[in-house]
């Protein structure tokens, strides 16, 4: 039996916080028969003075509160010194020379960096130089076939509003740019590297009011030319909210085409033989239309396609065949789905100094990394690789020409992100480089577990405490985050994080859930959390801080719950849902209104994901569990901060803004419902200094709610 939280008397000589008025109008929609209030709908107008008044009242509140937390400066510091590693990326080969990231301690952004055959090195773009605000980030880069000129995108301000340069690398200067409406764009060079094709928004005047963020199609592009000239070669007629994919083979005679719906799960694909007519005109013939599952085709050196999909295979296959005929009967099972792991990515080495051609696949157990080696030609299993412990990796990136050598980035919660080497010759997997700043990561115990959800499922826990807790529950409850994001397929995949270090090195426990919603365990797992079956991830999340509390690890007076975006829908529902199990919660650049939520930001996109509340039966499951809809008042909820972002585009701060003043307004607790807005950031990435001073008053406000005090921790360990 879960235990009931005695917030109430340990609030009970607290002072509730005299929050700003916000007015509640007398707004009620009527959707499908159903009467839907909506008293703050005022505050999703952020131009209107009203609107700005209460966020600079906000503002001056948690500042007030803020100011009460002791320890922020503790974590500033603790934050500082893990990120102080920097980054380092693995290379991208072109020819003899090669291009990565890196980011040297003390710098707030990645700069991207060439290295020459004779080990020289010399920085191509850093975007403090761009920028020393440090408000522009590169948003993505592609070099060429032969790395003499690379496309690049970079946005400022937090937007995420992509604009395409291409620099002449040997000069590094640009030879054209920016082209605009670019955000999200694949860059398909063609061979010559005279063109590329890639994805561009319609201008804001030809499609209609509210949709500026839609309407993508697929270009070809000369270099240097007008964009207005570029070639239209597909898009046209297809759904406003759809999203396009762009490739072309390394040798320029296959281009693919894909297009999803939003961010379904699912796409259709099309494939074109650019030796038979030209980039302009590609005869683009189907390998998919209409069939619900995701496929993916690449060409490898040898002329065969190799087809990825998820078809009949939720973990995921893969095949091969010939490109000129890709249908289903024409393809052979080169690595057949396994009961137990998701195929990920894999990567081909065939340099002709091998004794054979081989394939190493990669795949996840529950979320955790593993490396299988395969003969290509048969794709029987030849070896397994042994990485460095239980973690990630990323991207395997070889010789575009051909070889024996790959690298990737290897990872797990406690070891800073570095790049693995693996040679086909000698059979040895090493670390190729390090990130050029030193840390000392503290030791902690990683452990997954295993509990059973409402309806008795299995889900996964990781579970990060201090050393000798090792794996067990501590001798006395410990403050504890709960962290999960349950949706869009997206797995929680172990990885360093400077938050979750400085937190169980202070003494307490760090908790990440693999729900529902996520591929932890395929492709249906994704789909047993979304559309109609939302509710499961909620129940995923609730049953996990039911285990940590029932299983001595914390208690509902020292647990608090974190997610953004997708995970700030989550842990809305949680609390509304059972507001009795938790200390605090943490709420970033979350989705609230489910009732409302299409209407701004790139919501439109997701209703793939969520359901649509035009439609009745799918209005039914977003009301059910709409977080902001679910707010009662009487109720004694948790003290929460929202975190958000004026600059974000995905998702509209709104959703924070009307929620805090529902929860403001209904809360009979002490503890503090606090928002906290930052302009000129946005949904994705930002400078390091930035991050340091978030993550900071994060982690100052979940250890002011659950005790967590690092001093104490630190004269502990010192005796």
């Amino acid at each position: 039996m879960t235990k009931s939280s005695d917030r109430s008397a340990s609030d009970a000589g607290a002072i509730a916080p005299q929050y700003p008025a916000a007015f509640r109008a007398d707004v009620v929609d009527e959707l499908h028969g159903t009467a839907v209030p909506d008293p703050y709908r005022w505050l999703e107008d952020r131009t209107d003075s009203a609107t700005q008044h209460w966020i600079d009242s906000q503002g001056a509140l948690f500042a007030q509160q803020r100011a009460t937390w002791d320890s922020v400066e503790h974590w500033h510091a603790r934050l500082e010194t893990f990120l102080g590693s920097g980054t380092i990326s693995p290379p991208v080969w072109r020819g003899e020379r090669y291009f990565y990231m890196r980011r040297n301690p003390g710098q707030e952004h990645a700069v991207l960096t060439l290295v020459e055959p004779t080990g020289a090195e010399r920085v191509l773009l850093d975007p403090a130089a761009l920028d020393p605000n440090g408000l522009t980030t590169l948003d993505g880069w592609q070099p060429d076939t032969s790395g003499r000129r690379l496309a690049y995108q970079i946005s400022v301000g937090g937007t995420e509003e992509s604009a395409v340069y291409v620099m002449d690398v040997d000069t590094g200067e640009n030879v054209e740019g920016p082209i605009d409406r670019a955000r999200y764009s694949p860059i398909a060079w063609l061979e010559d590297a005279s063109a590329y094709y890639y994805v561009r928004r319609l201008p804001p005047e030809q499609v209609p009011r509210g949709e500026e963020q839609f309407h993508r199609r697929v270009w070809l592009h000369r270099v240097g030319d007008d964009p207005d000239n570029d070639v239209l070669i597909f898009g046209e007629g297809r759904k406003a909210t759809e999203y396009f994919g762009v490739s072309v083979s390394r040798d320029g005679q296959w281009l693919t085409v894909s297009a999803s719906e939003g961010t379904a799960p699912r796409n259709d694909l099309w494939i074109a033989d650019l030796s038979l007519t030209g980039p302009e005109a590609p005869e683009l013939r189907p390998v998919q239309v209409g069939v619900d599952a995701h496929t993916s085709v690449h060409i490898g050196r040898d002329g065969r396609a190799y087809i990825y999909t998820d078809l009949d295979a939720q973990r995921g296959k893969l095949s091969v065949a010939d490109p000129s005929d890709l249908s289903p009967e024409a393809r052979r099972e080169l690595i057949a789905e396994r009961e137990d792991s998701v195929l990920e990515n894999y990567a081909i080495l065939d340099g002709p100094e091998l004794d054979q051609p081989i394939m190493l696949v990669s795949w996840t157990v529950h979320a955790v990394a593993v490396v299988t080696v395969h003969d290509l030609a048969t794709g029987e299993q030849i070896d397994t690789l042994a990485l460095p412990g239980v973690g990630t990796i990323g991207p395997m990136r070889g010789h575009p020409e051909g070889g024996h050598e790959l690298w990737f980035v290897y990872t797990d919660y406690a070891t800073v992100p570095r790049v693995l080497k693996f040679d086909a010759l000698t059979n040895d997997l090493t670390v190729d480089s390090y990130p050029p700043g030193f840390v000392e990561v503290p030791k902690i115990s990683s452990t997954i577990h295993t509990y059973q959800s409402k309806d008795g499922t299995d889900v996964r826990l990781m579970v990060l405490s201090p050393a000798e807790v090792d794996g067990r529950p501590p001798a006395k409850p410990l403050p504890t985050v709960l962290y999960g994001y349950g949706g869009f397929g997206v797995s929680m995949a172990p990885s360093y994080s400077p938050s979750i270090l400085a937190w169980v090195e202070a003494g307490g426990i760090y908790t990440v859930a693999c729900l529902r919603g996520g591929t932890e365990e395929g492709e249906w797992w994704h789909r047993d959390g979304m559309l109609g079956k939302k509710q499961n991830v909620f129940d995923d999340f609730i049953a996990a801080a039911e285990w940590l509390i029932d299983d001595g690890w914390t208690t509902p007076d020292q647990l608090v719950i974190s997610g953004g975006s997708n995970g700030g829908l989550l842990v809305g529902a949680a609390m509304t849902q059972r507001p009795e199990l938790f200390a605090g919660v943490h709420c970033s650049a979350p989705l609230l209104d489910m009732v409302r939520y299409e209407g701004s930001g790139l919501g439109a996109t997701w209703n793939v994901e969520y359901g649509s509340a035009e439609d009745a039966e799918q209005f039914g499951w977003l009301h059910a569990y709409s977080p902001y809809h679910r707010v009662v008042e009487g109720t004694e909820y948790p003290s929460t901060l929202f975190t958000v972002f004026d600059s974000d585009t995905r998702v509209d701060p709104m959703h924070a803004r009307k929620m805090c003043a529902a929860l403001q307004h209904s809360t009979t607790a002490s503890a503090p419902i606090l928002i906290r807005t930052e302009a000129d950031v946005g949904h994705g990435a930002r400078s390091v200094s930035r991050s340091i001073d978030l993550s900071s008053d994060v982690l100052a406000f979940m250890a002011a709610v659950t005790g967590l005090d690092p001093a104490t921790h630190e004269d502990d360990s010192e005796e």
